[in-house]
């Protein structure tokens, strides 16, 4: 089939895989497990202070700009052209590993777009289930550092996207995909590879699995001892761990779930993790222990308040990897969302794409700008927070400093909404006499208690957008 006909075909079917991966989203989980290690709780609540991250979506995707590998699923609710086989598709897709030259990588365009929109952490694709590398592995050709680009200066990619975040003060991310559908040891070419699962009888092949084992410990070995210094190792593909895991929120994935353990020895990884990095903290996606240090509910805020450390990893656009003219989200929406996932107890994990050549697409450096206009200058009532009790009162949502002296109510604009007179909200009753302040202007504001109710008055010339944020004292 022609090359360009095809593409066109995927990319009309792009947002029914983008929708149908909406609806393949992870239910809220009520089981957590407190890490023991004090190095690791020592990062975590410093993970804890920075509420608002990037991930990054990067690899042979981009070039046709289709969903992110999972186009080679053989899942029910993927379509693709009917007219190509399956086998010859995946290798289409693969073949995409000749062609991948990002000869504008620019991370350092990515680490200055993160830091102007207020993004203090970043999670960095390094190998999606789709197998590709983007860091000089040593396990296996099939990486950008051993196509086209391998002749850049910059090979390793995920080397110097480490470096360019790093000089912007991040905390440093790698999310790694456990399952590898290019690996023989995964996706084995003797059978069909009938969904996400790894294809053959780990039972019967138990050689063939332990290859995959030492195939994944290895290229994490070299992500922790290779890449300087890592705070988070994000682990995706949570169908890939020990059968006796499975659990009904597995089970309403919807996905086939084999009758043998994908089991890879997470604590050998973790010891070997920690090891080369003291206090890492891992969040091993839906397996509910001692290595899923913070849950990562996808493209959904819970709808209460959480006491655990957790985060909304969401997308900017419609997809986690650039798609051509994608539709991303208006910086208020952004702002907003991530004031109620603060509010709650979480963080937010912001997706972007950057296109094949390694820039961002112009359009997601002036969305990023316009949310750090806000964040700029009114990031006290948002970074460095904790939850309080009564965290939400229609259109206000509350945090707290992290030493308890300081209540932050943060008034939430509508879109076209005309700012009132005042303001007002139910609990968090300030103290008598405190000062209220809105946090962007410096302003000392008027307010009073009238029938339980705090109401704050306005100034006449505000022109706000997106959200106000005031500091006040509460009694004890």
């Amino acid at each position: 089939m022609n090359r360009k006909l095809l593409i066109i075909l995927i990319l009309t079917c792009c947002s029914s895989f983008l929708f149908a991966q909406q609806n393949d989203i992870m239910p809220q989980s009520t089981h957590y497990e407190w890490p023991k290690d004090p190095l690791v709780k020592e990062k975590l609540d410093n993970w804890q202070d920075k509420k608002f991250g990037m991930i990054v979506h990067w690899g042979l995707y981009a070039i046709p700009g289709i969903i992110e590998s999972w186009t080679i699923c053989s899942e029910d609710w993927i379509e693709r052209d009917s007219t190509i086989s399956y086998e010859d598709y995946k290798k289409w897709y693969w073949d995409f590993s000749k062609q991948f030259n990002p000869t504008k990588f620019n991370p350092e365009q990515w680490a200055k777009a993160g830091k102007d929109a207020g993004m203090k952490y970043l999670v960095f694709t390094t190998k999606h289930h789709d197998g590709f590398a983007m860091f000089d592995t040593k396990q296996s050709d099939f990486s950008i550092a051993k196509g086209p680009f391998a002749n850049n200066p910059r090979a390793d990619v995920a080397k110097y996207v480490f470096d360019a975040f790093r000089k912007q003060g991040f905390m440093i991310g790698a999310y790694f995909s456990k399952p590898d559908w290019h690996s023989q040891y995964y996706w084995w070419q003797k059978y069909a590879t009938a969904d996400r699962n790894n294809n053959y009888d780990i039972r019967k092949y138990p050689w063939r699995w332990n290859m995959f084992k030492n195939y994944t410990y290895n290229q994490i070995s070299e992500l922790m001892n290779n890449y300087g210094s890592v705070d988070i190792l994000w682990l995706d593909g949570g169908w890939v761990r020990p059968l006796e895991t499975v659990n009904e929120e597995v089970l309403s994935w919807g996905a086939n779930i084999p009758k043998w353990s994908q089991d890879i020895d997470m604590p050998k990884i973790a010891t070997m993790a920690r090891k080369a990095q003291p206090g890492l903290i891992m969040v091993d996606r839906t397996v509910h222990g001692s290595y899923e240090n913070y849950q990562t509910p996808e493209q959904r805020i819970p709808e209460k308040q959480l006491d655990y450390p957790w985060e909304s990893c969401m997308t900017l656009g419609g997809a986690w990897g650039f798609v051509p003219n994608d539709k991303y989200k208006p910086a208020a929406e952004v702002v907003h969302k991530l004031v109620e996932i603060v509010a709650k107890g979480g963080s937010l994990l912001l997706g972007i794409g950057p296109k094949p050549d390694g820039t961002l697409p112009a359009e997601v450096i002036a969305q990023l700008n316009e949310i750090g206009k806000w964040t700029s200058v009114n990031g006290k009532a948002i970074y460095n927070t904790r939850i309080t009790k009564n965290y939400n009162s229609g259109q206000t949502w509350f945090t707290q400093s992290k030493d308890g002296r300081s209540i932050y109510a943060i008034y939430c604009i509508k879109p076209e909404e005309k700012l009132p007179k005042t303001i007002s909200w139910k609990g968090n009753i300030p103290k008598k006499g405190t000062t209220m302040k809105l946090i962007s202007k410096s302003y000392n504001l008027k307010w009073k208690v009238l029938n339980g109710e705090t109401i704050v008055e306005l100034p006449s010339n505000l022109s706000e957008r997106n959200a106000l944020a005031f500091e006040f004292q509460v009694a004890n």
